[in-house]
């Protein structure tokens, strides 16, 4: 019974053992089936980070071209802008200097008409003026002659 006793005890480990390893069996499929999960979505999410950066790529690439159209456009209405205004300032200047040849025109105008609404309001004076100028002038001449004759 000894013998009994000790072929009873052996083959009671060896099913513990077989239970034992089932379950490992089945967890590592189970893990195995996990990481194929995992390794999918892995590559899934890498298909998907791709994807996103060629889009983004794309983006960046289409920005960049509008915005240097963008600068383009805006550099020539800044040329433009500033043809204009180099046109204002030509045109004030050029209207400033008429505008001080005219005043300097009717400050002479002012003068000379003074000059003449004094010659009609008093013509007696400035007459007499005109026949003193004039008589100097002859007396002068008169006067000259007569030395080159003595000379």
């Amino acid at each position: 019974m000894a013998d009994a006793d000790s072929s009873t005890p052996s083959p009671a480990p060896l099913s513990a053992k077989k239970e034992n390893l089932t379950p490992i069996g089945s967890k590592i499929t189970e893990l195995n089936e996990s990481r194929s999960e995992l390794l999918n979505r892995i590559q899934s999410l890498k298909q998907d980070l791709q994807n996103w950066r060629s889009k983004l790529d794309t983006q960046v690439n289409t920005y960049r071209s509008e915005l240097s159209e963008l600068k383009k456009s805006l550099n020539v209405e800044v040329e433009h802008l500033r043809t204009e205004f180099q046109e204002l300032r030509t045109t004030l200047q050029q209207q400033q200097e008429d505008v001080t040849t005219s005043l300097r025109n009717l400050g002479l105008q002012d003068v000379s008409v003074d000059n003449n609404e004094t010659q009609h309001q008093h013509p007696v004076e400035s007459n007499d003026k005109e026949d003193a100028e004039d008589a100097n002038k002859k007396h002068g001449s008169k006067e000259e002659k007569g030395n080159e004759a003595e000379n």
